[in-house]
């Protein structure tokens, strides 16, 4: 039986294994004893309420917490899924032992071929099938970037406007002095408000990344990819991790859980953050705007496409170094049909997710941002922002960027800050080259005014993101020139400080550089130090040596 288990894990898919990882998760935090039970067979029959188990798990200690966590997450689950989970696990059972009969016994062919089979013969195509993965891709962060540009300016304008002339009302009736007002307005408004200007865009992003996913073409782009993937020594399972990476890393480590050999799921936690998850996603836009204008869009698919392509080059480096292959196993993948998406279920887990974003926004980095404040003010009343302790560090660390093209201690800093989480490499930024500077630009308003103004904005930015969405339509054009938003303060003022080149470059080594804290923590969890330590060194030398290519060689070509 153990070694049955040990070779076969069935996947219950996304959203009932990310409650299935953060229940071991909770079992290892707690220390929980689970006795003979195998961790993730018990965390299933808790989110099913099985009556036996649950009463043997009260009498443990810390019982009744691990209960209660559990009814919460099958709660969630079927709000989100419209079934309970015993249903939703039963389900996947059938449907799993439905493909291996399949795969196994041979019927006559039948005459009826549903609307699912006919879809499937594009979509999963061997020829046909990457392609359309990739052309899939590319249309929704096109979408991303053209339906949200409207809704970021908006945000954009009401962060650096109205929100700036407020809390500026605030401190002055308040008689605070001059280093209050700079905090609140330099790091909080110019530090989370540089971040939050881009959650239209989460938004928008995992929006469409649920409906792939609760559409059932996510299962077929595992599929696709598995002949790619056998490439690098994994196969089509580890494909799955890889694309919850797009949203986040860390709940994406946990997930290779779900791959019975430890071989296969280092390997592919080495690979997960290479995926553009959405904390680069603010970058991205940032640069995008300032620097591509109607490519924007295109440049960040081609983030997106570039890190699928290093991290398949990275996983054949490995299977040929330091994680040789062991016994091949078999893919089994249950194709469900195409189902319409709940809308219920899309917008819990578009919402879930960028709130988790906003969360982090709160607290990591308003932390990060307030002790930027203080590292570019130290020593006291220092004027020149160069000659600051964190100016000072990172004028040092600056040379090693310069071959890269970004070698000011102002991107240098940026990055190094970005280690915490990458979002804050936009709120690093904002800081630095922004200041004070946004609260001071626009002409004091009355509140009224201001709030009339914010309104008047989101209708134009909806009518204008309207016109957007409908010009995909072949034959319409509701937009001329207006297709792209205006250039945010941040983008003008970095347009100032690199050019397009040097910004591609950028953009290549913010998205393979090191990964975050917290996705290393988890590696760091699932495989020990040593298997973090790597992840972290060979992703920056990657890194470098990637944005040294585009950039010399942009140089070269006579691009720069």
């Amino acid at each position: 039986m153990n070694l049955v288990q040990s070779l076969f894990r069935l996947d219950y898919g996304g959203k009932i294994e990310r409650e299935i990882a953060r229940l071991i998760s909770m079992f290892d935090e707690m220390k929980f004893d689970v006795g003979r039970y195998p961790q993730r067979w018990l965390a299933i029959k808790l989110l099913e309420a099985d009556a036996d188990i649950l009463e043997r798990v009260r009498n443990i200690p810390n019982g009744e917490k691990i209960i209660a966590s559990a009814q919460q997450g099958a709660e969630k689950l079927k709000s989100m899924l419209g079934d309970d989970v015993d249903l939703l696990t039963a389900d996947r059972r059938y449907g799993y032992i439905n493909g291996v009969v399949r795969q196994s016994f041979h019927r006559p062919k039948l005459d009826r071929i549903t609307l699912t089979d006919r879809i499937d013969d594009i979509v999963t195509h061997k020829w046909l099938g990457l392609p359309v993965f990739f052309a899939v891709m590319y249309i929704v962060f096109r979408l991303v970037i053209d339906v949200s540009s409207p809704f970021l300016d908006w945000t954009d304008a009401v962060i650096n406007g109205p929100l700036a002339h407020w809390f500026s009302l605030l401190l002055d009736l308040a008689a605070a002095p001059a280093w209050i007002h700079s905090l609140v307005v330099e790091a909080v408004i110019g530090g989370v408000g540089g971040v939050l200007v881009f959650v239209p865009g989460l938004l928008i992003l995992y929006f469409f990344l649920a409906l792939l996913e609760d559409s059932g073409y996510m299962s077929r782009a595992a599929f696709v990819m598995d002949r790619f993937m056998r490439v690098v020594g994994l196969h089509g399972k580890s494909f799955i991790p890889m694309i919850l990476g797009f949203g986040c890393a860390v709940p994406a480590v946990y997930a290779t859980r779900t791959i019975a050999s430890r071989r296969d799921r280092i390997l592919t936690a080495l690979l997960v953050p290479l995926m553009s998850c959405s904390a680069r996603l603010p970058v991205y836009v940032v640069f995008g705007l300032a620097f591509f204008g109607a490519r924007a869009g295109t440049v960040i698919w081609a983030m997106y496409a570039l890190g699928i392509v290093v991290a398949m080059v990275a996983g054949m480096v490995f299977t040929r170094t330091i994680l040789k292959p062991d016994v091949s196993s078999a893919f089994v993948l249950e194709l469900p049909p195409y189902r319409q998406p709940a809308l219920k279920s899309v917008l819990i887990h578009m919402w879930e997710n960028t709130r988790e974003f906003v969360r982090k926004a709160g607290t990591t980095i308003l932390f990060a941002s307030l002790v930027m404040w203080l590292l570019l003010n130290l020593p006291w009343g220092v004027e020149n922002q160069r000659d600051s302790y964190f100016g000072k560090v990172s004028g040092v660390i600056a040379p090693v960027f310069t071959p890269l093209g970004f070698g000011g201690w102002e991107t240098g800093g940026a990055l190094v800050t970005g280690f915490m989480a990458k979002e804050i490499v936009v709120s690093t930024m904002s800081q630095i080259y922004l200041g004070d500077e946004e609260a001071q630009a626009s002409e004091p308003k009355t509140i009224g005014e201001d709030l009339i103004g914010i309104g008047q904005g989101f209708m134009d930015a909806t009518v204008r993101s309207g016109r957007i969405l409908l010009s995909i339509i072949p034959g319409v054009n509701l937009m001329v020139e207006d297709a792209q938003g205006e250039d945010t303060a941040l983008s003008l003022a970095l347009q100032k400080q690199f050019t397009p080149l040097s910004a591609m470059a950028f953009l290549v080594f913010v998205l393979l550089y090191v990964p975050c804290v917290a996705t290393l923590g988890a590696i760091k969890h699932e495989f020990g130090m040593s298997w973090a330590v790597t992840s972290a060194v060979y992703q920056t030398a990657v890194a470098w040596v990637a944005a040294f290519v585009v950039y010399q060689g942009g140089r070269l070509l006579g691009l720069g």
